[in-house]
Protein backbone atom coordinates (compact mmCIF):
# COMPACT_ATOMS: atom_id res chain seq x y z
CA UNK A 1 0.00 0.00 0.00
CA UNK A 2 1.11 3.24 -1.05
CA UNK A 3 2.28 6.10 1.96
CA UNK A 4 -0.74 8.30 0.38
CA UNK A 5 -3.21 5.80 0.33
CA UNK A 6 -5.93 5.89 2.46
CA UNK A 7 -6.30 3.60 5.04
CA UNK A 8 -10.10 2.65 4.59
CA UNK A 9 -11.22 2.26 0.99
CA UNK A 10 -14.63 3.19 0.05
CA UNK A 11 -16.70 4.60 -2.27
CA UNK A 12 -16.30 8.30 -2.80
CA UNK A 13 -19.89 8.83 -1.87
CA UNK A 14 -19.56 6.86 1.37
CA UNK A 15 -16.43 9.59 2.42
CA UNK A 16 -18.43 12.46 1.33
CA UNK A 17 -21.32 11.35 3.57
CA UNK A 18 -19.16 10.59 6.59
CA UNK A 19 -17.43 13.90 6.18
CA UNK A 20 -20.87 15.88 6.38
CA UNK A 21 -22.00 13.88 8.69
CA UNK A 22 -18.26 14.30 10.84
CA UNK A 23 -19.45 17.78 10.16
CA UNK A 24 -22.80 17.90 11.50
CA UNK A 25 -21.48 16.50 14.87
CA UNK A 26 -18.61 18.70 15.04
CA UNK A 27 -21.03 21.61 14.65
CA UNK A 28 -23.26 19.94 17.01
CA UNK A 29 -20.44 19.76 19.63
CA UNK A 30 -19.70 23.31 19.89
CA UNK A 31 -22.89 24.70 19.41
CA UNK A 32 -23.88 23.58 22.32
CA UNK A 33 -21.07 24.84 24.37
CA UNK A 34 -21.98 28.15 22.91
CA UNK A 35 -26.11 27.75 22.95
CA UNK A 36 -25.45 27.41 26.26
CA UNK A 37 -22.99 30.78 27.24
CA UNK A 38 -26.07 32.40 25.59
CA UNK A 39 -29.16 31.77 27.18
CA UNK A 40 -26.63 31.00 31.25
CA UNK A 41 -28.27 34.33 32.54
CA UNK A 42 -32.22 33.17 31.49
CA UNK A 43 -30.95 29.65 33.22
CA UNK A 44 -30.13 31.22 36.57
CA UNK A 45 -33.26 33.33 37.06
CA UNK A 46 -35.25 29.98 36.13
CA UNK A 47 -33.09 28.02 38.51
CA UNK A 48 -32.54 30.99 41.29
CA UNK A 49 -28.76 29.57 40.77
CA UNK A 50 -25.62 32.22 41.50
CA UNK A 51 -23.03 32.77 39.35
CA UNK A 52 -20.92 30.14 40.25
CA UNK A 53 -23.80 27.55 40.22
CA UNK A 54 -25.04 28.32 36.94
CA UNK A 55 -21.19 28.28 35.37
CA UNK A 56 -21.77 24.63 36.50
CA UNK A 57 -23.28 23.16 33.50
CA UNK A 58 -20.41 24.28 31.70
CA UNK A 59 -17.80 23.52 33.48
CA UNK A 60 -18.79 20.02 34.31
CA UNK A 61 -20.14 19.78 30.60
CA UNK A 62 -16.47 20.04 29.94
CA UNK A 63 -15.07 18.32 32.25
CA UNK A 64 -16.87 15.30 31.50
CA UNK A 65 -15.68 15.83 27.89
CA UNK A 66 -12.24 15.93 29.38
CA UNK A 67 -12.50 11.89 31.38
CA UNK A 68 -14.66 10.41 28.58
CA UNK A 69 -12.65 11.69 25.74
CA UNK A 70 -9.57 9.19 26.39
CA UNK A 71 -11.88 6.09 26.13
CA UNK A 72 -12.35 6.38 22.40
CA UNK A 73 -9.46 3.76 21.88
CA UNK A 74 -11.08 1.16 24.15
CA UNK A 75 -14.57 1.85 22.60
CA UNK A 76 -13.05 1.56 18.80
CA UNK A 77 -11.74 -1.62 20.07
CA UNK A 78 -14.67 -3.15 22.13
CA UNK A 79 -17.37 -2.04 19.72
CA UNK A 80 -15.86 -1.49 16.51
CA UNK A 81 -15.76 2.15 15.03
CA UNK A 82 -19.25 2.60 13.35
CA UNK A 83 -20.90 1.13 16.59
CA UNK A 84 -19.00 3.88 18.77
CA UNK A 85 -19.24 6.46 16.61
CA UNK A 86 -23.38 5.99 15.79
CA UNK A 87 -23.76 4.86 19.66
CA UNK A 88 -21.84 8.49 20.74
CA UNK A 89 -24.00 10.77 18.69
CA UNK A 90 -26.98 8.79 19.55
CA UNK A 91 -26.54 9.00 23.40
CA UNK A 92 -25.90 12.92 22.68
CA UNK A 93 -29.06 13.41 21.23
CA UNK A 94 -31.12 12.06 24.01
CA UNK A 95 -28.91 14.00 26.59
CA UNK A 96 -29.62 17.08 24.74
CA UNK A 97 -33.07 16.28 24.37
CA UNK A 98 -33.47 16.11 28.15
CA UNK A 99 -31.20 19.08 29.05
CA UNK A 100 -34.37 21.10 27.36
CA UNK A 101 -36.58 19.52 29.98
CA UNK A 102 -34.36 19.87 32.99
CA UNK A 103 -36.55 20.93 35.65
CA UNK A 104 -33.99 21.92 38.50
CA UNK A 105 -30.41 23.15 37.73
CA UNK A 106 -28.88 20.01 39.73
CA UNK A 107 -30.88 17.57 36.98
CA UNK A 108 -29.44 20.02 34.22
CA UNK A 109 -26.23 19.23 35.32
CA UNK A 110 -26.44 15.62 35.20
CA UNK A 111 -28.10 15.57 31.73
CA UNK A 112 -25.24 17.71 30.58
CA UNK A 113 -22.19 15.85 32.03
CA UNK A 114 -24.24 13.30 29.88
CA UNK A 115 -24.37 15.33 27.54
CA UNK A 116 -20.06 15.93 26.98
CA UNK A 117 -19.78 12.19 28.33
CA UNK A 118 -21.55 11.17 25.14
CA UNK A 119 -20.18 14.13 23.21
CA UNK A 120 -16.32 13.85 24.04
CA UNK A 121 -15.48 10.33 21.85
CA UNK A 122 -17.15 11.66 18.66
CA UNK A 123 -14.52 14.84 17.89
CA UNK A 124 -11.55 12.42 17.90
CA UNK A 125 -13.34 9.77 16.38
CA UNK A 126 -14.59 11.68 13.49
CA UNK A 127 -10.61 13.32 13.41
CA UNK A 128 -9.13 9.63 12.80
CA UNK A 129 -12.21 8.72 10.61
CA UNK A 130 -11.42 11.35 8.22
CA UNK A 131 -7.96 10.97 8.12
CA UNK A 132 -8.19 7.19 7.49
CA UNK A 133 -10.60 7.32 4.53
CA UNK A 134 -9.11 9.83 2.89
CA UNK A 135 -5.69 9.78 1.26
CA UNK A 136 -2.92 11.71 3.18
CA UNK A 137 -2.43 14.44 0.69
CA UNK A 138 -5.90 15.55 1.17
CA UNK A 139 -5.70 15.36 5.27
CA UNK A 140 -4.98 19.23 5.57
CA UNK A 141 -7.83 19.58 2.90
CA UNK A 142 -10.41 17.60 4.80
CA UNK A 143 -9.12 18.64 8.12
CA UNK A 144 -10.35 22.25 7.37
CA UNK A 145 -13.68 21.13 6.12
CA UNK A 146 -14.26 18.71 8.96
CA UNK A 147 -13.28 22.17 11.20
CA UNK A 148 -15.97 24.22 9.15
CA UNK A 149 -18.59 22.96 12.07
CA UNK A 150 -15.90 24.75 14.77
CA UNK A 151 -17.30 27.91 12.90
CA UNK A 152 -20.82 27.25 11.59
CA UNK A 153 -22.04 26.26 14.68
CA UNK A 154 -20.91 29.57 17.22
CA UNK A 155 -22.63 31.23 14.13
CA UNK A 156 -25.83 30.22 14.54
CA UNK A 157 -26.36 28.20 17.24
CA UNK A 158 -25.98 31.22 19.45
CA UNK A 159 -27.91 33.61 17.02
CA UNK A 160 -30.90 31.47 17.03
CA UNK A 161 -30.61 30.19 20.57
CA UNK A 162 -30.94 34.15 21.75
CA UNK A 163 -33.75 35.00 19.50
CA UNK A 164 -36.15 31.52 20.71
CA UNK A 165 -35.33 32.11 24.53
CA UNK A 166 -36.59 35.61 24.09
CA UNK A 167 -39.49 34.39 22.13
CA UNK A 168 -40.22 31.47 24.21
CA UNK A 169 -38.02 30.00 27.17
CA UNK A 170 -33.93 28.76 27.42
CA UNK A 171 -35.45 24.64 26.83
CA UNK A 172 -35.67 25.35 22.73
CA UNK A 173 -31.95 26.37 22.57
CA UNK A 174 -31.78 22.40 22.92
CA UNK A 175 -34.41 20.88 21.82
CA UNK A 176 -33.81 22.96 18.48
CA UNK A 177 -30.57 20.84 17.93
CA UNK A 178 -31.84 17.20 18.43
CA UNK A 179 -33.37 17.30 14.41
CA UNK A 180 -29.86 18.02 13.61
CA UNK A 181 -28.40 15.51 15.54
CA UNK A 182 -30.87 12.85 14.32
CA UNK A 183 -29.35 13.63 10.49
CA UNK A 184 -25.72 13.21 11.67
CA UNK A 185 -26.70 10.16 13.56
CA UNK A 186 -28.28 8.65 9.98
CA UNK A 187 -26.16 9.68 7.93
CA UNK A 188 -22.49 8.07 10.28
CA UNK A 189 -24.63 4.61 10.29
CA UNK A 190 -25.51 4.33 6.72
CA UNK A 191 -22.17 5.71 5.03
CA UNK A 192 -19.56 4.51 7.75
CA UNK A 193 -18.37 0.90 7.17
CA UNK A 194 -19.37 -1.85 9.56
CA UNK A 195 -15.78 -3.37 11.01
CA UNK A 196 -15.03 -5.99 13.20
CA UNK A 197 -14.41 -5.39 16.99
CA UNK A 198 -11.37 -6.56 18.64
CA UNK A 199 -11.29 -9.89 20.04
CA UNK A 200 -10.00 -8.58 23.05
CA UNK A 201 -10.69 -5.22 24.00
CA UNK A 202 -9.76 -4.51 28.09
CA UNK A 203 -10.02 -0.62 29.48
CA UNK A 204 -6.68 0.01 32.30
CA UNK A 205 -9.68 0.79 35.02
CA UNK A 206 -7.07 1.76 37.01
CA UNK A 207 -5.48 4.63 35.37
CA UNK A 208 -9.05 5.95 34.21
CA UNK A 209 -10.49 6.01 37.71
CA UNK A 210 -7.83 7.66 38.87
CA UNK A 211 -7.65 10.18 36.33
CA UNK A 212 -11.29 10.57 37.17
CA UNK A 213 -11.10 11.05 40.19
CA UNK A 214 -8.14 13.64 39.92
CA UNK A 215 -9.95 16.06 37.65
CA UNK A 216 -13.03 15.75 39.50
CA UNK A 217 -11.56 16.89 42.38
CA UNK A 218 -9.58 19.62 41.18
CA UNK A 219 -12.21 20.43 39.28
CA UNK A 220 -14.86 20.97 42.61
CA UNK A 221 -12.19 22.30 44.25
CA UNK A 222 -11.95 25.07 41.54
CA UNK A 223 -15.81 25.69 41.70
CA UNK A 224 -16.32 25.65 45.13
CA UNK A 225 -13.01 27.23 46.89
CA UNK A 226 -14.26 31.05 46.75
CA UNK A 227 -17.60 30.25 48.48
CA UNK A 228 -16.08 27.97 50.73
CA UNK A 229 -13.18 30.34 51.94
CA UNK A 230 -10.70 27.80 50.31
CA UNK A 231 -8.23 25.93 52.76
CA UNK A 232 -10.20 27.31 55.86
CA UNK A 233 -12.79 24.68 54.61
CA UNK A 234 -12.17 20.84 55.54
CA UNK A 235 -14.17 20.14 52.67
CA UNK A 236 -11.82 21.51 50.25
CA UNK A 237 -8.76 19.98 51.81
CA UNK A 238 -10.09 16.67 51.57
CA UNK A 239 -10.82 16.78 48.19
CA UNK A 240 -7.23 18.87 47.32
CA UNK A 241 -6.07 15.91 49.20
CA UNK A 242 -8.24 12.80 47.15
CA UNK A 243 -7.21 14.55 44.04
CA UNK A 244 -3.66 14.67 44.73
CA UNK A 245 -3.37 11.11 45.83
CA UNK A 246 -5.50 10.12 42.70
CA UNK A 247 -2.91 11.92 40.49
CA UNK A 248 -0.23 10.42 41.93
CA UNK A 249 -1.46 7.16 41.37
CA UNK A 250 -2.20 7.85 37.71
CA UNK A 251 0.86 9.43 36.91
CA UNK A 252 2.67 6.10 39.13
CA UNK A 253 0.70 3.64 36.86
CA UNK A 254 1.32 5.21 33.71
CA UNK A 255 4.92 5.04 33.89
CA UNK A 256 5.25 1.10 34.98
CA UNK A 257 1.90 -0.56 33.27
CA UNK A 258 2.45 -2.54 30.69
CA UNK A 259 -1.25 -1.50 28.82
CA UNK A 260 -1.81 2.27 30.72
CA UNK A 261 -4.79 4.23 29.84
CA UNK A 262 -2.53 6.70 28.36
CA UNK A 263 0.47 6.24 27.14
CA UNK A 264 3.23 9.18 28.23
CA UNK A 265 5.58 7.63 26.47
CA UNK A 266 4.12 9.76 23.39
CA UNK A 267 5.67 12.75 24.81
CA UNK A 268 8.69 12.52 23.49
CA UNK A 269 8.17 13.51 20.00
CA UNK A 270 8.69 17.54 19.99
CA UNK A 271 5.64 18.26 17.69
CA UNK A 272 2.89 16.60 20.03
CA UNK A 273 4.43 17.88 23.06
CA UNK A 274 4.65 21.79 21.96
CA UNK A 275 0.99 21.04 20.50
CA UNK A 276 0.13 19.89 23.75
CA UNK A 277 0.91 23.04 25.82
CA UNK A 278 -0.54 25.39 23.30
CA UNK A 279 -3.69 23.54 22.89
CA UNK A 280 -4.05 24.13 26.56
CA UNK A 281 -3.42 27.39 26.14
CA UNK A 282 -6.12 27.36 23.49
CA UNK A 283 -8.55 25.39 25.27
CA UNK A 284 -8.00 28.70 28.16
CA UNK A 285 -8.92 31.20 25.52
CA UNK A 286 -11.35 29.61 23.25
CA UNK A 287 -14.34 28.84 25.71
CA UNK A 288 -13.61 31.45 28.74
CA UNK A 289 -15.04 34.83 27.09
CA UNK A 290 -18.36 32.84 26.13
CA UNK A 291 -18.74 32.26 29.80
CA UNK A 292 -18.12 35.37 30.95
CA UNK A 293 -19.65 37.70 28.04
CA UNK A 294 -23.50 36.75 28.04
CA UNK A 295 -23.74 36.77 32.20
CA UNK A 296 -21.91 40.64 32.13
CA UNK A 297 -23.69 41.76 29.32
CA UNK A 298 -27.15 40.63 30.09
CA UNK A 299 -26.97 41.28 34.32
CA UNK A 300 -24.80 44.19 34.31
CA UNK A 301 -24.78 46.12 31.09
CA UNK A 302 -28.94 44.79 30.58
CA UNK A 303 -28.23 43.77 27.31
CA UNK A 304 -31.66 41.68 25.88
CA UNK A 305 -31.28 37.58 25.13
CA UNK A 306 -31.59 38.32 21.44
CA UNK A 307 -28.76 41.01 21.78
CA UNK A 308 -26.75 38.45 23.32
CA UNK A 309 -26.80 35.86 21.07
CA UNK A 310 -25.71 38.43 17.90
CA UNK A 311 -22.41 38.52 20.46
CA UNK A 312 -21.95 35.37 21.18
CA UNK A 313 -22.89 34.47 17.37
CA UNK A 314 -20.30 36.95 16.31
CA UNK A 315 -17.32 35.03 17.44
CA UNK A 316 -18.62 32.54 14.73
CA UNK A 317 -18.72 35.05 11.85
CA UNK A 318 -14.74 35.62 12.65
CA UNK A 319 -14.08 31.96 12.82
CA UNK A 320 -15.11 31.76 9.16
CA UNK A 321 -13.10 34.54 8.40
CA UNK A 322 -10.30 33.04 10.38
CA UNK A 323 -10.81 29.39 8.28
CA UNK A 324 -9.95 31.13 5.52
CA UNK A 325 -7.45 33.45 6.36
CA UNK A 326 -5.28 30.33 7.87
CA UNK A 327 -5.79 28.49 4.11
CA UNK A 328 -3.59 31.48 3.03
CA UNK A 329 -1.23 32.14 6.10
CA UNK A 330 -0.62 28.07 6.07
CA UNK A 331 0.69 28.44 2.43
CA UNK A 332 3.88 30.06 4.32
CA UNK A 333 4.28 28.42 7.37
CA UNK A 334 2.13 26.71 10.11
CA UNK A 335 4.12 28.32 12.55
CA UNK A 336 3.41 31.56 11.41
CA UNK A 337 -0.35 31.00 11.46
CA UNK A 338 -0.63 29.60 14.78
CA UNK A 339 1.27 32.44 16.18
CA UNK A 340 -0.33 34.88 14.30
CA UNK A 341 -3.72 33.58 15.84
CA UNK A 342 -2.58 33.84 19.19
CA UNK A 343 -1.38 37.28 18.72
CA UNK A 344 -4.55 38.33 17.96
CA UNK A 345 -6.03 36.57 20.20
CA UNK A 346 -3.79 39.02 22.58
CA UNK A 347 -5.36 41.77 20.93
CA UNK A 348 -8.74 41.22 21.78
CA UNK A 349 -7.71 40.68 24.99
CA UNK A 350 -6.34 44.11 25.94
CA UNK A 351 -9.26 45.43 23.58
CA UNK A 352 -11.75 43.61 26.44
CA UNK A 353 -9.79 45.03 29.42
CA UNK A 354 -10.49 48.76 28.09
CA UNK A 355 -14.51 47.90 28.28
CA UNK A 356 -16.85 49.20 30.55
CA UNK A 357 -20.17 49.05 31.26
CA UNK A 358 -21.17 52.17 28.18
CA UNK A 359 -19.62 49.40 25.39
CA UNK A 360 -21.98 49.48 22.39
CA UNK A 361 -23.35 46.29 20.43
CA UNK A 362 -20.50 46.87 17.88
CA UNK A 363 -17.47 47.20 19.56
CA UNK A 364 -18.00 43.85 21.78
CA UNK A 365 -19.87 42.42 18.02
CA UNK A 366 -16.38 43.31 16.48
CA UNK A 367 -14.41 42.08 19.21
CA UNK A 368 -15.59 38.51 18.86
CA UNK A 369 -15.36 38.85 15.59
CA UNK A 370 -11.81 39.13 16.04
CA UNK A 371 -11.63 36.47 18.62
CA UNK A 372 -13.11 34.02 16.29
CA UNK A 373 -11.05 34.77 13.49
CA UNK A 374 -8.47 34.01 15.77
CA UNK A 375 -9.39 30.58 16.71
CA UNK A 376 -10.00 29.79 12.76
CA UNK A 377 -6.58 30.57 12.45
CA UNK A 378 -4.98 28.52 15.06
CA UNK A 379 -6.60 25.64 15.65
CA UNK A 380 -6.38 23.84 12.11
CA UNK A 381 -2.27 24.31 11.74
CA UNK A 382 -2.37 23.62 15.17
CA UNK A 383 -3.93 20.25 14.59
CA UNK A 384 -2.18 19.33 11.32
CA UNK A 385 1.47 20.49 13.00
CA UNK A 386 0.98 18.36 16.66
CA UNK A 387 0.52 15.02 14.51
CA UNK A 388 2.95 15.57 11.66
CA UNK A 389 5.59 13.51 12.92
CA UNK A 390 3.45 10.58 14.42
CA UNK A 391 2.82 7.17 13.00
CA UNK A 392 -0.59 6.81 11.97
CA UNK A 393 -0.77 4.03 14.56
CA UNK A 394 -0.38 6.17 17.30
CA UNK A 395 -2.78 8.72 16.05
CA UNK A 396 -6.15 7.51 18.17
CA UNK A 397 -4.19 7.78 21.57
CA UNK A 398 -2.29 11.02 20.51
CA UNK A 399 -5.76 12.54 19.20
CA UNK A 400 -7.55 11.40 22.19
CA UNK A 401 -4.97 13.37 25.08
CA UNK A 402 -4.83 16.33 22.55
CA UNK A 403 -8.46 17.12 23.08
CA UNK A 404 -8.40 15.75 27.30
CA UNK A 405 -5.81 18.56 27.93
CA UNK A 406 -7.77 21.21 25.86
CA UNK A 407 -10.88 20.61 27.68
CA UNK A 408 -9.32 19.85 31.08
CA UNK A 409 -7.23 23.59 30.46
CA UNK A 410 -10.76 25.43 29.75
CA UNK A 411 -12.48 23.92 32.55
CA UNK A 412 -10.78 25.06 35.19
CA UNK A 413 -9.59 28.24 33.56
CA UNK A 414 -13.48 28.82 33.23
CA UNK A 415 -13.32 28.08 37.31
CA UNK A 416 -10.74 30.03 38.05
CA UNK A 417 -11.95 33.21 36.12
CA UNK A 418 -15.38 32.86 37.51
CA UNK A 419 -13.83 32.30 41.17
CA UNK A 420 -11.69 35.88 40.41
CA UNK A 421 -14.95 37.65 39.51
CA UNK A 422 -16.86 36.41 42.29
CA UNK A 423 -13.87 37.51 44.40
CA UNK A 424 -13.15 40.37 42.96
CA UNK A 425 -16.55 41.85 43.05
CA UNK A 426 -16.79 41.49 46.58
CA UNK A 427 -13.34 43.16 47.41
CA UNK A 428 -13.80 46.01 44.89
CA UNK A 429 -17.48 46.52 46.33
CA UNK A 430 -16.36 46.60 49.82
CA UNK A 431 -13.88 49.13 48.58
CA UNK A 432 -16.46 51.58 47.07
CA UNK A 433 -18.55 51.46 49.37
CA UNK A 434 -16.24 52.65 52.57
CA UNK A 435 -16.33 56.05 50.33
CA UNK A 436 -20.30 56.52 50.64
CA UNK A 437 -20.46 57.92 53.98
CA UNK A 438 -21.48 61.32 55.05
CA UNK A 439 -17.79 61.58 56.12
CA UNK A 440 -16.34 61.83 52.66
CA UNK A 441 -16.52 65.97 52.13
CA UNK A 442 -15.69 64.78 48.43
CA UNK A 443 -19.37 63.60 48.40
CA UNK A 444 -20.76 67.02 49.63
CA UNK A 445 -19.74 68.73 46.77
CA UNK A 446 -22.72 69.13 44.39
CA UNK A 447 -20.92 68.12 40.72
CA UNK A 448 -19.64 64.71 42.44
CA UNK A 449 -23.22 62.92 43.34
CA UNK A 450 -24.96 64.59 40.27
CA UNK A 451 -28.59 62.66 40.89
CA UNK A 452 -27.33 59.92 43.16
CA UNK A 453 -29.09 60.71 46.62
CA UNK A 454 -27.73 58.84 50.05
CA UNK A 455 -29.36 60.16 52.45
CA UNK A 456 -32.86 58.08 52.01
CA UNK A 457 -33.56 54.57 51.46
CA UNK A 458 -34.53 54.61 47.88
CA UNK A 459 -31.15 56.65 46.87
CA UNK A 460 -29.24 54.34 48.29
CA UNK A 461 -30.54 51.48 46.93
CA UNK A 462 -29.88 52.98 43.70
CA UNK A 463 -26.48 53.52 44.24
CA UNK A 464 -25.15 50.39 46.22
CA UNK A 465 -26.98 48.51 42.72
CA UNK A 466 -24.21 50.90 40.70
CA UNK A 467 -21.77 50.61 43.04
CA UNK A 468 -22.18 46.79 42.43
CA UNK A 469 -22.37 47.18 38.52
CA UNK A 470 -18.95 48.81 38.53
CA UNK A 471 -17.35 46.69 41.51
CA UNK A 472 -18.44 43.75 38.70
CA UNK A 473 -16.99 45.57 35.56
CA UNK A 474 -13.72 45.94 37.66
CA UNK A 475 -13.86 42.24 38.18
CA UNK A 476 -14.74 41.13 34.22
CA UNK A 477 -11.50 43.45 33.72
CA UNK A 478 -8.93 41.53 35.98
CA UNK A 479 -10.69 38.08 34.32
CA UNK A 480 -9.85 39.61 31.35
CA UNK A 481 -6.18 40.31 32.01
CA UNK A 482 -5.74 36.88 32.81
CA UNK A 483 -6.76 35.94 29.45
CA UNK A 484 -4.78 38.19 27.96
CA UNK A 485 -1.34 36.77 29.73
CA UNK A 486 -2.23 33.46 28.65
CA UNK A 487 -2.50 34.73 24.96
CA UNK A 488 0.89 36.46 25.56
CA UNK A 489 2.60 33.38 26.81
CA UNK A 490 1.61 31.05 23.81
CA UNK A 491 3.16 33.05 21.10
CA UNK A 492 6.82 32.10 22.01
CA UNK A 493 5.79 28.83 22.03
CA UNK A 494 4.77 28.31 18.84
CA UNK A 495 7.22 29.59 16.97
CA UNK A 496 9.29 26.68 18.89
CA UNK A 497 7.52 24.12 16.98
CA UNK A 498 9.55 22.38 14.20
CA UNK A 499 9.10 21.91 10.86
CA UNK A 500 6.83 18.62 9.66
CA UNK A 501 8.60 15.86 7.73
CA UNK A 502 7.98 13.80 5.30
CA UNK A 503 8.29 10.63 7.73
CA UNK A 504 7.11 9.36 10.74
CA UNK A 505 9.94 10.17 13.50
CA UNK A 506 9.89 11.12 17.17
CA UNK A 507 7.14 8.64 17.50
CA UNK A 508 7.20 6.05 20.49
CA UNK A 509 9.45 2.62 19.71
CA UNK A 510 7.65 -0.06 17.67
CA UNK A 511 7.38 -1.94 21.31
CA UNK A 512 5.31 0.67 23.04
CA UNK A 513 1.58 0.13 23.05
CA UNK A 514 -0.30 2.01 20.37
CA UNK A 515 -3.62 2.26 22.46
CA UNK A 516 -4.93 1.54 25.86
CA UNK A 517 -7.62 -0.92 24.10
CA UNK A 518 -6.50 -4.23 23.44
Amino acid sequence: MSADAPVIEIPAFQRACCLVSGMLTVTLYFTTILVVSTVLPQIQGAMSATADEVSWIVTFNILSTAIATPMTGWLVARFGRKAAMSGCIGGFGVATLMCGFAQSLEELIFWRILQGAFGAPTIPLNQSIVMDIFPRHQHRFVLGLSGIGVVIGPVIGPTLAGQLAELYSWRWAFHILVPVCLVAFLGMLVALPAERPAEKARLDWIGFLSLSVALGGLQYVIARGQRLDWFESSEIVIFCAVSALAFYVFLAHSLTAKRPFLDLRILFNRNLTLGYLLVMLFGMLNFTPMVLMPTLLRQYAEFPDALVGWVVGSRGIGGVIGFFAAMVINRLDPRISIATGFFLLFVSGLWLMHFNLDVTPLEIILNGILQGASVGIVIVPLTVVTFSDLEPRFRPEASSVFHLLRNIASSLFISISVAEVIRSTGLNYARMAEMVSPHNKTLSLPWVLGAWDYTTASGLARLSKEVTRQAAMIAYLNAFGWFTLIAALAIPLALLISRSRPAALGAPSPAAPSSQAR
